[in-house]
């Protein structure tokens, strides 16, 4: 390893060099930590010192008799005289818990069949991006049990022929480094380079990617750079002192109780930088959404304490690095933080960022659609104010975990009314999404009008599908998706001017919307009517149009509206349309 890299928070392969690794020798464990008295490996009943390597930061033993699947950690002795045993923050498996225990892997069991996958992918910019976010352990379930999983190897076939027939092109997993507590849904890790054991085995994670790959199917993971869990056994104080965090805790602990990493530090640079690197490199992840990124930007995520130096320069340098060594891969941030040239290109001095989460779009159509139809006519630019700003960066729009649970509702749930009024709604909701600019993001059960709000515990009520109504929505978002993808004018246009046009956004008095979008070789225009009544005789000018066809009615009866799809419901004169819209209604139609 180079030592000075990995001290100045330059290293993006620590994980080679510390960890456990197979040689012809035995196995070799290596671990850092300065602040420790000393260091024993417990290994096979028996505990194994370790002699201090390099400049005696780093602790390493060689066993002739270890194998792949052996449980280990270390004993870490602390200045203060203390013994505590903890799991190898390099480890790349780990015991399920709450055994905790890391486990020895051989990453080069595992051989990929994805190679045409990898050398043509890329970052989507011109290209269909519809991602399809999900909790492994709770998108679908063996039987009632919480623990009644699916294995890695047991989700591929499911998995891939149900996001083909859904009309998503990539897959966004949640967290799947290993976690002690499941309620944190992933979000606090104990093993940053180990995929949780809830579901197989590295191997079998692998087997999992490469048969999403060979069906034409992206997967991104999301990853965690700003926090830790507490767990004693974990990072928290590794050495006997505050390696991994803050020494303070006005600075090193997070809103979530976890301990936030220390950015500024080159050796948890060089970890995180690491683990990054291992799961696109080892895994073939395609991208990685980064989590919470506002609280490496600002202190504590509170524009109000300034930014942290360290944290920009820590995501800059990351993303640039991550980028040259992993051609196609995509990185995205959630950050819902006014920082300037989050998509730009590090090169630019930007974070380097492919994508960032629009969570102003979201938040404000999601309360635009709450509201009662009177309501909207008084909050009509709700749905406007979106394109003020859409242009200084490169945005996915994201109706996520984060807007299903907690007693938010589920996003049909949200819509205003009763039952039977929240279906034409949510059509009318997600045709406006696919049509706005930016690339999408729904999350599981989204598809099928789920109303329970999302339970890591529960598989998603599948049965739902048995109900007309919710079937006639799947059906309708399967075709939608398909639309999505096959109209380069929802997405080749994207983040350029002339992709995006408003026909008409002054009708605050009936609560409709048009909208023109273009690619280089089509144009489609969509009228929208969020308002309670018929909207009848509505015209709007289409410049240059000279016939126009149906695409997709939000209300046609075969997705459980009420219109039959041989009523037409628009006229083409000239430049000029002429639509009746049912109530809570969208028309997608191809122009020319």
């Amino acid at each position: 390893m180079d030592y000075y890299s990995f001290y100045t928070g330059q290293s993006f392969n620590a994980h080679e060099y510390l960890g456990a690794h197979k040689t012809e020798q035995g196995v070799v464990f290596r671990t850092f930590a300065p602040g420790a008295r000393g260091v024993g490996l417990l290994h096979g009943g028996r505990e194994t010192p370790m002699r201090q390597v390099h400049d005696g930061n780093f602790y390493e033993v060689i066993v002739p008799d270890a194998r792949p699947g052996d449980v280990y950690e270390y004993r870490i002795y602390t200045q203060g005289g203390a013994a505590v045993d903890h799991c190898d923050p390099y480890g790349f498996a780990m015991e399920l818990r709450p055994a905790h225990k890391s486990i020895i892997y051989d990453p080069s069991a595992y051989t990929f069949g994805d190679s045409e996958w990898m050398a043509r992918r890329d970052a989507q910019a011109q290209g269909p991006l519809n991602i399809y976010e999900m909790h492994l352990g709770s998108w679908r379930k063996k039987g009632d049990g919480a623990e009644d999983w699916y294995s890695y190897e047991e989700l591929a076939p499911v998995l891939s022929d149900y996001l083909k027939e859904s009309g998503y092109n990539y897959v966004e997993f949640l967290p799947v480094s290993e976690h002690p507590c499941d309620e944190s849904w992933g979000y606090q890790n104990t093993g940053f380079f180990a995929p949780t054991s809830r579901y197989g085995t590295p191997d079998g994670l692998k087997r999992l990617i490469d048969t999403l790959h060979r069906n034409g199917i992206g997967v991104l993971l999301d990853f965690v750079p700003v926090h830790f869990a507490v767990d004693a056994y974990g990072l928290a104080q590794y050495d006997g002192t505050a390696l991994y965090e803050y020494p303070h805790r006005d600075v090193g602990a997070s809103e979530w109780g976890s301990c936030n990493f220390m950015h500024s530090r080159g050796e948890v640079r060089s970890f995180l930088q690491s683990a990054a690197q291992y799961w696109l490199g080892a895994f073939h992840f395609d991208g990685l959404r980064m989590d919470a990124i506002s609280r490496i930007l600002y202190w504590q995520g509170d524009e109000r304490r300034g930014v942290n130096g360290n944290g920009v320069a820590f995501l800059r340098d990351m993303n640039r690095t991550l980028k040259q060594q992993n051609p196609g891969c995509m990185l995205i941030a959630e950050d819902s933080t006014n920082f300037a040239g989050v998509t730009k290109s590090a090169a630019e001095g930007g974070l380097g960022f492919d994508y960032k989460w629009d969570m102003g779009w979201m938040h404000d159509t999601l309360s635009y659609f709450q509201m009662s139809p009177e309501q909207r006519r008084e909050q009509y630019h709700k749905l406007t104010f979106s394109m003020m700003y859409f242009h200084s960066e490169r945005y996915l729009l994201p109706f996520s975990h984060d807007e299903v649970v907690h007693g938010k509702a589920t996003i049909l749930q949200k819509m205003n009314g009763d039952y039977d009024g929240k279906f034409p709604q949510g059509r009318a909701l997600y045709l406006y999404m696919t049509v706005h600019p930016g690339k999408k993001l729904n999350f599981m059960g989204n598809e099928i009008g789920q109303l329970r709000e999302w339970d890591e515990k529960r598989e998603q009520d599948w049965m739902l599908r048995a109900y007309p109504l919710h079937d006639g929505f799947y059906h309708y978002m399967a075709e939608l998706n398909r639309l999505y993808q096959t109209h380069s004018a929802l997405y080749e246009w994207d983040y350029e001017a002339q992709g995006f046009t408003w026909l008409d956004c002054h009708q605050e008095g009936r609560c409709l919307y048009a909208i023109e979008r273009r690619s280089g070789t089509e144009r489609l225009a969509a009228i929208f009517n969020f308002s309670a009544q018929t909207q009848e005789g509505y015209t709007v000018a289409v410049p240059g149009m000279t016939e126009a066809s149906a695409l997709l009615y939000s209300d046609w009866e075969i997705y459980g509206g009420t219109t039959p799809v041989s009523e037409k419901v628009f006229e083409a004169e000239g430049e000029r349309l002429t639509c009746t819209l049912a109530p809570f209604s969208g028309l997608l139609l191809a122009v020319k």
